[in-house]
């Protein structure tokens, strides 16, 4: 059996008025975009030649032209009975409109009862005027239609209202509405003369007709997007940078102009002279037909855009139902997209104009234009050509680093890097630093773009094959102690090594790499978890599990002097301190099994060279 839904109509204006809207200040702007949408409904049919525009008293029926239009606010500090008003001169509604539009939560009253686009107006009566219910518990709307009388609508928080010809002392003689507020307990200070004041600059200090607060006009001057005819540009970008710093807190790296018709958008956008944190959602002030939408709205433009900070205006761009953020819809992204071309296009003008100013910039925002840089190719050629990485050759761009050495030989790891970097830049080896966010990824794809170009990845593994081997007589002369330093390393899990390399200072080296240092942390973590877990990450471990090893530098004197020791008691001490050595030297973490072998070289050695001093 079919049956309607029971509404509580108490409930539904308490959700929509208190917890549809973040605050009650914006009472205010819903009032005033109802007034604008008035005025331009009023202002909209005239241009079309309406018959019911025509005033009561236009005996040939022919429409007239609206006056100059008007909003005028009267607070609690000038009414006398501690109310709010606010009238503009806008089209007004007759008495079968308001039963319609303001007693009918949530229907698109714009297009369908008034007859004109939607995209002309910023907001629905029903839906705004509920925010009142959040600083009042009644509402009074005095309104008079062209050719129609005064009607009076009370509106009560309870959801009744009542609808009524208006008494001789609230009729109006012209067109428009007035909307009447009394404070509820608590609220009487949003109703003052500071309080609104405040709230239209805030909200409405950009709206194209003016406002008036107890009759003083409120005025914000310029908007950011304006372009007066009179003001240069050096004045403009100065008038720019100081509302940057009053709204945003900082002085602009740069000020950038954007735009897209299809969204009806117009703005500047702020570059940050700081870096900014790429997991923190940007904030933009967006104005939606110059009422403040947001000062937080998120996802105007791409992800990798959080460099950053944007004002704009926009007249297409839909709002949520609490018109205090941005409709995730087709067109949203498509302005996210075109701005996104924008804001591209300004570095590439940068990298041909100004490429000192551009690396003054990638200094400071590197990681957004390296994230553009993984999707973009404009981008990626414009990072391989200006953004200096780190190579053990100094600091060097991709393409002087290609120019210089025929092929991009990287390690993809930062600690991977500083192990091998003095001992590869010895043996005449030019390596590229990976081991930073985005940084293997764009010379990866730098490849794939670009198949002439040569890449080799360099491996802790690898690099013993760059090392000189030892001759026949050396490697005799050191077999006998062999044995003893592989049992002391064995200990410690790891092999031995002797190669001659430069630089000969260096005594020892630890290389690991990655594979073996994935399998050395599944055995370690398989030896903490229980029974299952360990199970579990048995799959992961290889049969044959892959040591690090330590390579002694047979040009280094005190590596020749170690392997040379006839006593296997120091010379286990003197290995356990060299692979202590080499351990911090490649800032790899230390094992309690580690630190033991250094404590124990350590105190071994002293108490040795003690016990020789007392003799």
């Amino acid at each position: 059996m079919s049956q309607t839904f029971r509404v509580d109509l108490r409930g539904i204006v308490d959700l929509l008025s208190h917890h549809l809207y973040t605050s009650p200040q914006v009472y205010v702007r819903e009032l005033l975009q109802n007034a604008v949408d008035a005025i331009t409904a009023r202002q909209t049919a005239y241009e079309a030649d309406a018959a019911y525009e025509t005033d009561a008293d236009d005996a040939d029926g022919v429409a007239t032209r609206p006056p100059a239009p008007r909003i005028a606010i009267a607070s609690s500090d000038t009414t006398g009975d501690g109310s709010l008003t606010i009238s503009d001169n806008g089209i007004g509604l007759s008495e079968a409109q308001v039963h319609e539009l303001l007693a009918t939560i949530g229907r698109s009253s714009k297009r369908d009862d008034l007859g004109f686009a939607r995209h002309e107006f910023m907001g629905q009566f029903g839906i705004g005027l509920l925010s009142c219910f959040m600083v009042s518990d009644a509402i009074e709307v005095t309104t008079r239609r062209a050719g129609e009388p005064t009607v009076l609508w009370r509106g009560f928080s309870d959801g009744a209202y009542a609808v009524e010809p208006a008494p001789a002392d609230r009729q109006r003689e012209e067109t428009g509405t007035t909307v009447t507020l009394r404070p509820r307990p608590g609220c009487e200070h949003l109703l003052t003369r500071r309080a609104v004041t405040g709230l239209v600059e805030h909200y409405g200090a950009r709206l194209p007709h003016p406002v008036t607060v107890d009759g003083e006009p409120v005025t914000g001057g310029p908007a950011p997007w304006d372009r007066p005819e009179d003001e240069t540009e050096a004045a403009r970008r100065d008038r720019l940078e100081a509302y940057c710093e009053e709204v945003f807190g900082f002085a602009p790296f740069d000020v950038i102009d954007v735009a897209t018709a299809e969204a009806g958008l117009r703005g500047v956008a702020f570059v940050l002279p700081m870096p900014a944190n790429p997991a923190v959602p940007a904030a933009h002030r967006v104005y939606l037909k110059q009422m403040l939408l947001s000062e937080g709205a998120e996802r105007l433009l791409p992800e990798w855009a959080f460099f950053v900070r944007c004002v704009v205006d926009t007249s297409e761009l839909r709002p949520t139902a609490s018109r205090e953020a941005l409709y995730e819809d087709s067109l949203l992204e498509a302005t996210r997209d075109t701005l996104g071309d924008r804001l591209r296009g300004w570095l590439v003008r940068l990298s041909r104009q100004e490429p000192a100013r551009l690396r003054a910039f990638l200094r400071v925002h590197h990681l957004g234009v390296k994230a553009l840089a993984l999707h973009d190719d404009d981008m990626l050629r414009l990072v391989a050509e200006f953004w200096p990485m780190e190579t053990n050759v100094g600091p060097l761009t991709l393409s002087e680093f290609g120019e210089r050495y025929g092929l991009l030989r990287f390690t993809p790891l930062l600690d991977e890097f500083r192990q091998l970097a003095p001992v590869a830049a010895a043996q005449g080896l030019a390596v590229l630093n990976a081991g930073y966010v985005y940084d293997a990824e764009i010379i990866d794809r730098l490849a794939s773009v670009d198949r002439a170009l040569e890449v080799e990845q360099l491996r802790a593994a690898d690099l013993t094959t760059h090392l000189q081997r030892l001759d026949t007589a050396d490697e005799q002369a050191i077999a006998p102690f062999l044995a003893v330093a592989d049992r002391v390393l064995d200990r410690l899990g790891c092999d031995l090594l002797v190669r001659s390399f430069e630089p000969s200072g260096l005594p020892a080296l630890y290389l690991l790499d990655e594979d073996t240092a994935f399998q050395l942390d599944v055995r370690g973590t398989r030896e903490q978890v229980d029974d299952t877990w360990s199970a579990i990450l048995g799959s992961f471990q290889a049969a044959t599990a892959p040591r690090p090893r330590l390579v002694l530098n047979h040009r280094n004197p005190l590596a020749r002097q170690v392997l040379a020791l006839a006593d296997p008691e120091l010379q286990a001490m003197c290995l356990e301190g060299l692979y202590a050595q080499a351990l911090l030297l490649g800032h790899h973490p230390l094992r309690p099994a580690d630190t033991a072998a250094l404590n124990q070289s350590f105190l071994g050695l002293i108490g040795r060279a003690v016990a020789g001093g007392a003799q």
